[in-house]
């Protein structure tokens, strides 16, 4: 099963992680530098993720969305933030009004189906760079104790997270995660049941979720749910040493 979480709750994580956004935005003044986003300022990454709203509200609607333009848009608003949250609610609006099983762009393996991975996929996008925000507020990339990811339900968004991007992203055939040799990279967060087996080569990643007694990797990563989650997606206060991992599973947003 490619998600554990059900899109209502992939649409709370949404929810809460706008309001962050917005707080540590308006902290952070929008000229900031943003730590986790080198060369990006506060202003850049509010227009690219309203950006991002905003075409995959249009693609639940069957229409198609200039994301340059979009993005321009964003960029030159007269209040950024509010046009952000304009576009989060067009996009939770669009969502809740598409059919069950409309059919729509679905670019990750692994994936639910098109309404369900859309819930999802803006989850986690809105989640990762609600925390760009934060470290822009904080100047410095966040402890895991620092974001709102808490108690139960934070571990499991973050777990979810993970896997998404394990299991979705880094098996594409367009990721650049690849090693000479074949190699084994086990991610274990202590909190939580399931652990992750990738399997790299020149190949792209072979990765499956496990429960049970967890295997001997050439690399193995433990911690807590939440601070895996941070530092596997390049947001965390320590890096991933994993075969150039901060380059090489670095994402887009389609």
């Amino acid at each position: 099963m490619s998600t554990q979480l059900t899109a209502a709750r992939h649409l709370d994580g949404l929810r809460e992680a706008m309001l962050a956004f917005v707080r540590y935005a308006d902290r952070a003044g929008l000229a900031a530098p943003v730590p986790t986003c080198p060369d990006w300022s506060v202003r850049g990454v509010v227009a690219h993720q309203g950006m991002v709203h905003r075409w995959a509200a249009a693609s639940l609607r069957g229409e198609r969305a200039d994301a340059d333009a979009l993005e321009r848009e964003g960029l030159t608003a007269s209040d950024p933030l509010e046009w952000l949250a304009d576009g989060a609610i067009d996009l939770v609006t669009s969502w809740t009004r598409a059919p069950a099983d409309v059919r729509t762009v679905v670019f990750l393996n692994d994936a639910p189906a098109a309404k369900e991975f859309w819930a999802r996929r803006q989850c986690h996008e809105t989640t990762i760079h609600a925390v760009d925000a934060l470290a822009a507020s904080l100047g410095r990339a966040p402890r895991a104790e620092e974001v709102w990811l808490r108690d139960d339900w934070g571990r499991e968004l973050a777990a979810d997270g993970i896997d998404e991007l394990l299991c979705g992203f880094l098996t594409r055939n367009k990721s650049r995660l690849r090693t000479d040799t074949p190699a084994v990279l086990v991610v274990a967060p202590d909190d939580r049941d399931e652990w992750w087996e990738v399997r790299l080569s020149h190949e792209p990643a072979v990765s499956s979720r496990r429960t049970g007694p967890v295997a001997e990797g050439d690399w193995t990563l433990t911690g807590p749910a939440v601070e895996l989650y941070l530092r596997l997606w390049n947001r965390g206060a320590d890096r991933v040493e994993v075969a150039n991992w901060a380059t090489s599973s670095r994402v887009t947003w389609a």
